[in-house]
C-alpha cells in the first residue's frame, strides 16, 4: 500500500486541475495570447505540480520511509536513498 492511498481521489482532483490547466495554455498559446499571460499560466501549472509533488513526497516520509526505518536494515537504507535521490530531483527543477 502507498503512503498517499488515503488522499489518492484529492491527488487525482488536483492533477486533473493541473490537466486542464495545461490543456488551457495549450489552447493560449494556439490563440496567440501575450507572452507574459501564457508565462503566468506556466508558473501557476508548476507551482500546482510542485505542490503535487511536495505532498506525494511527505506522504512517502511519513509512510514508506517510517516504516522501513522501523524495519531497519538494507531496506531503510534503500528508502532513505530513495527519498535523498527525489528530493534532489525536486530541487534541481
Amino acid at each position: 500500500m502507498n503512503g498517499y492511498t488515503g488522499d489518492k481521489d484529492a491527488y487525482l482532483k488536483r492533477m486533473r486541475r493541473i490537466e486542464g490547466q495545461v490543456r488551457g495554455i495549450a489552447k493560449m498559446i494556439e490563440d496567440d495570447k501575450y507572452c507574459i499571460d501564457v508565462l503566468t499560466q506556466v508558473s501557476a501549472a508548476t507551482k500546482a505540480l510542485e505542490a503535487v509533488a511536495l505532498g506525494l513526497l511527505d506522504e512517502h516520509l511519513r509512510h514508506c520511509v517510517t516504516q522501513a526505518a522501523a524495519e531497519g536494515g538494507a531496506v531503510a537504507d534503500q528508502k532513505v536513498a530513495e527519498a535523498s535521490a527525489a528530493i534532489a530531483r525536486l530541487v534541481k527543477s
